[in-house]
Parts: structure tokens; C-alpha cells; sequence
């Protein structure tokens, strides 16, 4: 969002010139993901996904769809509806952000992740040293004011990665 860039650009000039860093939340969309990657149990494709996102650094949370919001709903808001259309089929929502029951539905998938704010901060903080004693920390020389701007394409990476292992493991498993 253009208008929205120069607001985070001051904001985040603000952020570092205090000495100190923000979290983010990223959302990754893609779409064209065929139907059926995953498995219902073992190897779901939200699984593999949570787990390939949360192995990224500074990663604290994941969710897919309506995630967390998803507690609040009730069940008819929440169900994502199917209906047919000739031989088409389609979807009234995507609170399940594009899995059913740990397979893609061919809707495009909908993923958050949260990365936390750098510790690796200016301002002077409490801790230990190597005999246990308090004292205290300030980091010194480049600083990143916040790690969710290179966490995007790392992220974009990660799911492009679980799909194509996933699309393989789909190919392998029918010629079979």
C-alpha cells in the first residue's frame, strides 16, 4: 500500500532513533494452490506450514485463516460453505484459509505469522554474565528496528517450500 509506506517509514524512524524495535504480523497469500496437498493426519498441510513458518527466527506465532478470530465465531459464522456452480465448485468464505481437514481446498491459503521485536536493543537492559551476577546489556553498532521487513520474503520462501515438497510427495504417492 503506497499511502501507507511513508507512515511506516517515519514510524520506524522513530523506533530506531529511540534505540529500541517492533514486532509485526506478515500475511502470505497464495493462490493456485491445487487441491488435495496434505494429508489428514500426520502431514497436514497447515501442520507443515506452522511448523516451516516457526522455524524462521524471531517467529512467536502462526495462524492460517480466521486463526485466533476463529474462537470468537460461531459455528455457522465460521463454516466455510460449499456449493456447486455447473462443475465448478465454490466457497462462501475462507475461514479455514484454504485446508479442510489438513488437505488444500484449492482456495487460496491465507497465513499470519508474528515476529517479535529484536532484543538486540540501545537502550540498556538487565542481565547476567558468564558467573551469574547481574549486570547490565546495551547493544552497540547496526540495528534493526524491526526484523518483519526481511521476514517477508523469508517467509514467502518457507511456503513455497512446504508446497513444492508437498506437490512432490502428491506426484510420488500416485504413480504408486
Amino acid at each position: 500500500d503506497k499511502l501507507t509506506v511513508p507512515k511506516w517509514e517515519n514510524y520506524l524512524k522513530n523506533i530506531r532513533k529511540n534505540g529500541s524495535s517492533t514486532g509485526a504480523i506478515i500475511q502470505i497469500n497464495v493462490s493456485g494452490v491445487p487441491v488435495g496437498l496434505g494429508e489428514p493426519v500426520f502431514d497436514k498441510v497447515d501442520a507443515l506450514l506452522a511448523y516451516g513458518i516457526m522455524s524462521i527466527p524471531a517467529v512467536k506465532g502462526f495462524e492460517i485463516g480466521a486463526g485466533f478470530k476463529s474462537a470468537e465465531l460461531r459455528g455457522e459464522d465460521n463454516s466455510d460453505q460449499i456449493l456447486s456452480k455447473g462443475k465448478k465448485t465454490l466457497f462462501k468464505s475462507n475461514n479455514a484459509g484454504g485446508t479442510l481437514g489438513g488437505i488444500t481446498s484449492g482456495q487460496d491459503l491465507v497465513i499470519r505469522f508474528v515476529v517479535k521485536p529484536t532484543s538486540s536493543i540501545l537502550i540498556e537492559r538487565d542481565t547476567i554474565n558468564v558467573h551469574g551476577k547481574n549486570t547490565k546489556i546495551k547493544t552497540k553498532g547496526r540495528h534493526d528496528p524491526c526484523v518483519g521487513i526481511r521476514a517477508v520474503p523469508i517467509g514467502e520462501a518457507m511456503v513455497a517450500l512446504v508446497l513444492a515438497d508437498l506437490k512432490l510427495i502428491q506426484k510420488k504417492n500416485t504413480k504408486s
